[in-house]
């Protein structure tokens, strides 16, 4: 214990001794959340969109005023025919063209369905299906506002829609935690990553094996402050996201540590892992930021469904830490669960199996 001790403590001379790489650590993941969390807004808002009104009615401007009064919506253009559509669409003045026709006064007064037409611009068919989704549900919301206020007896489709543990559908309460996991694993890596090569590149890991320390004293000796610093790391980017995001916390902290912590080791002791086999501090950071920012973006369940992927790039996915600690942590932070027997013991068994690779590789390297 004493010789892990000593290594640690070498460690954090060399740490401190080095106040620039100690900044970068510590101001790093809060600047990449705060970029992040602000950049990847999976939420629409102020749509340009533009109306043809052929009634001209104050019931047909009362649907209008509904319509933009939204922050979703705002009206981009009044059109005066429909030749027009086309070419706003080509020059991208707006994603959608809504066309209320002559006679929609006349037929709603009389409680007959009054059709609705909607163009919407395909080009992006993903923010094209957000804008159908989004148009469609406030159309139904103000047919069911005007049948209610002129007492029309009608058979209508009456959606009633309850959504659990996010019911205002913030992209926030979804995107910070995968965020979480993404900036930890990284910055892990690569602050243990450099820890072995930059021995190597200096030259006092050959004054390290002169003393009578053993493979994993050097490893768990070079872990321990790295971990205090993720630690750290870790509470300021879920402090900040709580405060600044305002993510909810339906769990524990306290529980949400234990996990933090498992996923922690298994990232240093990664980083430690690829440093044993790295020759300088270039190639290790290389190395590094290739096996965890993309697996951990793409194949983590951050960004796309895993259960949408084919069926041996599920199984890749299962390989990865940080698709089990994002279920952890979205778990504990929106719904408050707090027990994941499977998804702790995989991470456990991962971060054991990752320090023992790591030093039985450092020890092929003393021999």
């Amino acid at each position: 214990m004493k010789r892990t001790l000593a290594i640690a403590r070498k460690e954090v001379f060399h740490i401190l001794r080095d106040p620039r790489s100690l900044m970068v650590s510590v101001l790093m993941p809060l600047m990449m959340l705060l970029l992040f969390g602000y950049a990847i807004d999976m939420e629409l808002r102020d749509l340009p969109i533009a109306i043809l009104d052929q009634d001209r009615t104050p019931l047909s401007r009362e649907f209008i005023s509904h319509m933009t009064s939204s922050e979703f919506f705002i009206k981009n253009a009044d059109l005066a025919s429909r030749d027009q559509i086309e070419a706003g669409f080509r020059r991208s003045e707006y994603r959608a063209a809504i066309i209320i026709p002559k006679g929609f006064d006349e037929k709603v007064t009389r409680g007959e369905e009054s059709p609705v037409q909607v163009l919407v611009d395909g080009a992006d068919a993903t923010t094209a299906q957000t804008v159908d989704n989004y148009i469609s549900q406030v159309v139904i919301l103000l047919n069911n506002r005007l049948v209610e206020n002129r007492e029309f007896q009608a058979t209508l489709l009456d959606p009633r829609i309850r959504f659990f543990f996010n019911p205002q559908l913030r992209s926030a309460d979804f995107v910070v935690p995968g965020l979480v996991a993404v900036i930890m694993m990284m910055i892990c890596a690569l602050l243990t990553s450099i820890a072995v090569a930059r021995e190597k590149e200096t030259g006092t890991l050959e004054q390290i094996l002169t003393t009578p320390v053993l493979a994993r004293n050097v490893m768990i000796g070079k872990v321990m402050p790295y971990m205090l610093i993720s630690a750290f790391d870790a509470a300021l980017v879920l402090i900040v996201g709580y405060f600044v995001f305002k993510v909810p916390m339906a769990g524990s902290w306290l529980v949400l540590a234990g996990y933090s912590t498992m996923y922690l080791l298994i990232a240093l002791s990664f980083g430690l892992l690829i440093s044993s086999v790295s020759k300088t501090q270039q190639v290790a950071m290389m190395m590094a930021l290739l096996a965890t920012l993309l697996p951990t973006l793409l194949l983590s369940g951050f960004i796309f469904s895993v259960d949408s992927m084919p069926l041996w790039l599920q199984v890749v996915c299962h390989a990865n830490p940080a698709f089990y600690y994002l279920k952890i942590l979205r778990g504990i932070m929106l719904s408050g669960h707090a027990w994941y027997p499977l998804e702790g013991g995989i991470m456990l068994g991962m971060a054991i199996f990752l320090m023992t690779l790591a030093v039985a590789r450092f020890r092929d390297r003393l021999e």
